[in-house]
């Protein structure tokens, strides 16, 4: 990512515009990148999404209380509120970008109704998304997880990309949501600038952490470790509960990655660990 993308100023509409677009262009050729492991980085931006929606609604909870919510939550447990949103976004960015995808992520919704919100979006794929943010937006002032969520997809939809990528969702602040028209236009492309190059960062570190997984894992000889090594090639975080292994054993395996550098464990605990990438 070229350096004056993000650090040059612009005040215009026209000059935010170009700078965002720059900063798209070049994510757009990482998105192609073999050697990222996009569905861990989509995944990991989902959280980086869903902590900001979080923050927008006033709560508490930040990355390891949204990781705790759904990765330990139970078949009877409920996620609450704040692993709801984590889910949606997770859900989201699950399959390829369709109205059906999106209905299933944000249930709540008819797919009609997602459709209708997505066809409003015209012209250039920031001034689209910054339509149907606006869209569903005025058709429901407090639903911003769902706004994010379409506008953040029909952004994807405009640029050719598969899968939706959380950008506007991780970017935007609580304040630009409240603007319409231009104004709102000016703060997505903001956002763009923003977030683009730090995805682009992020899908840089997890390639090299990635290839680092790759390489020790003919040295794991746990029966089902390559299948668990693709498990944190796509997740954000994983409980050695969800691995293909013995509980023993998949614990045993997790140390043993972390040991090797490839994994990290993220919460800091003796008990109820989660581990990534």
């Amino acid at each position: 990512m070229p350096g004056w993308v993000s650090s040059t100023r612009a005040e215009t509409l026209e000059d935010v515009a170009f700078l965002s677009g720059a900063a798209l262009n070049c994510l757009h050729l990482v998105l192609g990148r073999e050697d990222v492991p996009q569905a861990l980085l989509r995944d990991r931006l989902a959280l980086r999404a869903a902590e900001a929606c979080v923050a927008f609604a006033g709560r508490p909870e930040r990355a390891g209380e949204l990781r705790d919510a759904v990765h330990l939550m139970r078949p009877s447990d409920l996620p609450g509120p704040a692993g709801e949103t984590h889910l949606k976004w997770r859900r989201a960015v699950e399959r390829p970008v369709s109205v059906e995808a999106l209905a299933r992520a944000l249930p709540t919704h008819a797919p009609g109704q997602i459709a209708t919100w997505l066809d409003a979006g015209k012209g250039a794929p920031v001034a689209r998304a910054a339509t149907v943010l606006e869209a569903v937006l005025t058709a429901t002032p407090r639903a911003d997880v769902l706004a994010l969520v379409l506008a953040d997809a029909a952004l994807a939809q405009a640029l050719g990309w598969d899968h939706l990528v959380p950008l506007l969702g991780a970017g935007l602040k609580r304040t630009d949501l409240r603007k319409r028209g231009d104004d709102l236009r000016l703060s997505c492309h903001r956002a763009l600038v923003s977030s683009a190059p730090e995805a682009a960062r992020l899908a840089a570190d997890l390639a090299r952490r990635a290839v680092h997984l790759k390489a020790v894992a003919p040295k794991l000889r746990a029966k089902g470790a390559g299948a668990a090594v693709e498990m944190f090639l796509t997740r954000d975080a994983v409980a050695p509960s969800a691995l293909p292994l013995p509980d023993r054993a998949a614990r045993r395996l997790c140390d043993r990655l972390v040991d090797l550098g490839a994994v990290r464990e993220l919460t800091g605990r003796d008990t109820f660990r989660l581990y990534g990438v």
